[in-house]
């Protein structure tokens, strides 16, 4: 497997329960890279975010320390039951999120991560994905950080943070 491809490079990503994602940025300083994919599982990191990086995991890849510079873009990940590829109703879901400008990539056409540009609007997003009734989650910003102060919904088969 190679760990380049033209100018990106695969940069690996943890999550807080020890999930590990690698991938694609672009490389801009001295142990700076530029996102250029959605995370899955990292949470306060976003698609463009520029990023510090080194070289520390076995596989070689350079392993996320800290957000240099954010972007401005945000991240949620949606759950489609049933996937988009056999659902119009999941599939509608994924036109309503486009046509609010937002971008997304998927896992089977269920699980999906959504990229929300700057100039999109992350509450009118949050207001559609709760339309929804499906289960979804913040992940930059973290639910914890938009709504500090708030109570944080219990975890579950159903619980979306909303």
């Amino acid at each position: 497997m190679s760990l380049e491809s033209d100018d990106l490079t695969k940069v690996q990503l943890s999550g807080p329960d020890g999930e590990v994602e690698t991938v694609w940025a672009r490389p801009v300083g001295a142990d700076e890279y530029e996102l250029d994919n959605i995370p899955w599982y990292a949470y306060g990191v976003s698609c463009h975010d520029v990023i510090e990086a080194r070289r520390q995991t076995p596989d070689g890849f350079p392993e996320f320390v800290r957000v240099i510079r954010k972007a401005g873009h945000r991240t949620v990940r949606v759950i489609l039951n049933p996937p988009a590829d056999v659902s119009a109703a999941s599939q509608a879901v994924l036109d309503g999120l486009r046509d609010l400008g937002c971008g997304y990539e998927g896992v089977k056409s269920r699980f999906m991560a959504v990229d929300i540009p700057p100039a999109v609007d992350l509450m009118a997003v949050r207001q559609f994905l709760i339309g929804t009734g499906l289960q979804w989650e913040h992940a930059d910003p973290p639910y914890e950080d938009l709504f500090s102060g708030l109570r944080t919904p219990l975890p579950g088969p159903a619980a979306r943070r909303d």
